[in-house]
């Protein structure tokens, strides 16, 4: 009777711990949306106006790899994010520019969501994944915004949640996500898909140096080499004497392998930092990856998927964005804090780490230092093997159930009210600023200086010179434009157009290392468009160049006719 007694005691404590980790999750979940929403910007990012056209474009068109939008003739396009460009259409066609920011808004939550599942189930800490995520959407606050990037972070997340558990038991259902995965980035973000393949890596590398060690530390090829001589022995009929002396040495080598295994299975429970694992499961998610690396052919972009990192490796285009250029730490305090904890928790702890993970945090540690974007990528991804730190570091130096213990103090209500009171705050200092902010930034893009162009201008004889950063609001509102934010469409890789680089004659020419009325008439340019502190106007307006006619200004654009253009 004692003994039922206190099992129905116990069962009443596990359902009550179970009901309050329930509570705990869906105010984290409830918190994280809060958030996410009060980072969302309202103002759209200058890639949406033209996702918008493309998407508009292909609805009624199809893909046709060819650009429509540029004055330029025959530029042969990728469309890179056909899917994502074709979705964000049909939001905007239906609720307009509110659609697209409510969707930005649900996608935000779906990542904040996404990645505290994915560490809270890979780390088995709720409480620490939640603390985690926050400060990791603190950090991707930069990146998030209406564009195909928000989606391929939530299916990156997902995809090292698949890779591990795939990993951990083989199952099929996490080999067909990552296949599903794959199909998705390719024809979302296809710009992306390469590094789709590249989070397999650090698995793949640990399993092969595990088979390499083991088969040198083990003499798997002095037991072969010894094994193949008995058996050809045996079948030459060599005197048995010979044959005893070569079984009696397999078996001496064989009592030493064995010795040597036992040894170095207590070595690995007991190594100093790092934990190498040979799991035989990774030889099946290389199956998978070589699976997922066909779905590139499931597009509709032809071989855009294999070629598209390629040429874009092969031009400028990367050197000459504020994105793409190297990081400097100093000027990165978020990712220079982590980095510091990172290297303190490694080098001055006994925390340990799996030889899988440090790969991991190696290579995005490169990739963020080597392209600044890549800091979205290291935060993301890192969160999870950044956990993993921090739960073996309480663990090794806290009491034993201390981790239970946080757990149960973050169910606590009045821990709970608290922590939402913090998160609320935080969350409206985030949200303050941008109470009044419009989805178009009239300082950033010419919105009325566009309503004269129509009004005014006729555009069917009409070549504008405009800038990088507002030509695709120019083509969004059907003025068709010298360059936008297409990069790549401007790089002779990517054009069709080996005798023109389109994008270097820009960049020359708005840094005023090309005088500016060569590549005006070197393109025929009929009219130019400028930002009011741009160096281009500044040389107009302080030489008094009586080839430009001055059509319309306002407090940030400045229209010119350029009256030689003959």
């Amino acid at each position: 009777m004692k003994k039922e007694k206190e099992q129905s005691k116990l069962k009443e404590i596990m359902n009550k711990q179970i009901n309050v980790n329930v509570n705990f999750t869906i105010i984290a979940i409830i918190l994280i949306a809060i958030f996410c929403i009060c980072i969302t910007p309202v103002t759209l990012q200058n890639d949406t106006f033209y996702t918008i056209k493309i998407g508009e474009f292909i609805k009624n068109n199809g893909i046709d790899m060819m650009d429509h939008f540029s004055w330029h003739e025959n530029l042969s396009y990728t469309y890179p994010h056909w899917l994502y460009d074709l979705c964000t259409y049909l939001v905007y066609s239906i609720a307009g520019f509110k659609g697209i920011y409510i969707v930005t808004c649900i996608l935000s939550v779906m990542l904040g969501i996404s990645i505290f599942y994915v560490v809270s189930k890979l780390t088995k800490n709720k409480s620490i994944a939640f603390i985690v995520t926050i400060f990791a959407l603190y950090v991707l606050k930069g990146y998030i915004a209406a564009r195909a990037q928000l989606v391929t972070f939530i299916l990156f997340i997902w995809e090292l949640y698949f890779i591990e558990k795939f990993i951990e038991n083989r199952k099929i259902r996490y080999g067909i996500g990552l296949i599903i995965i794959a199909l998705l980035i390719a024809n979302l973000h296809v710009a992306t898909w390469p590094f789709f393949f590249v989070l397999f890596l650090p698995y793949i590398a640990e399993y092969i140096l595990a088979v390499i060690s083991d088969f040198i530390i083990y003499k798997k090829f002095k037991v072969f080499i010894l094994k193949h001589k008995i058996k050809a022995a045996n079948k030459k009929k060599i005197e048995s004497e010979k044959i005893e002396k070569l079984k009696s040495e397999l078996k001496d080598l064989e009592s030493k392998v064995s010795k040597i295994k036992i040894k170095r299975e207590a070595d690995k429970e007991n190594s100093y930092k790092l934990v190498i694992k040979r799991n035989k499961n990774v030889k099946f998610l290389i199956i998978i990856m070589i699976i997922c690396a066909l779905t590139g052919l499931l597009t509709p972009l032809g071989d855009t998927p294999y070629t598209y990192l390629y040429k874009t490796m092969q031009g400028n285009t990367t050197d000459n964005i504020s994105e793409h250029l190297p990081m400097t730490l100093i000027n990165n305090t978020n990712a220079m804090c982590v980095l510091v904890i990172l290297l303190a928790i490694l080098i001055f702890t006994k925390t340990k780490i799996k030889l899988s993970d440090l790969f991991m945090i190696t290579g995005l540690c490169y990739l963020m230092l080597s392209t600044r974007r890549q800091l979205s990528m290291f935060v993301l991804i890192g969160t999870v093997m950044f956990t993993r730190l921090i739960v073996d570091l309480i663990k090794r130096y806290t009491k034993k159930g201390l981790l239970e213990q946080i757990e149960v103090t973050f169910q606590n209500i009045a821990v709970v009210i608290a922590l939402s009171f913090l998160i609320g705050i935080w969350s409206y200092s985030l949200v303050k600023p941008k109470l009044d902010d419009k989805f178009i930034d009239t300082n950033s893009y010419p919105v009325a200086a566009c309503d004269y162009i129509l009004e005014n201008i006729d555009l069917e004889n009409a070549r504008f010179y405009n800038e990088y950063n507002y030509g695709s609001y120019m083509l969004f509102r059907g003025i068709p434009v010298f360059i936008d934010s297409r990069a790549d469409l401007y790089a002779p890789e990517f054009s069709g157009n080996k005798d023109e680089d389109i994008f270097s004659d820009f960049i020359n020419t708005s840094s005023i290392s090309k005088f500016y009325e060569e590549t005006f008439e070197k393109y025929d340019i009929t009219h130019v468009i400028l930002g009011r502190n741009s160096k281009t106007n500044m040389i107009i307006t302080k030489t008094n160049d009586e080839n430009y006619k001055e059509l319309y200004s306002d407090d940030n654009f400045i229209i010119y006719e350029r009256l030689n253009n003959e």
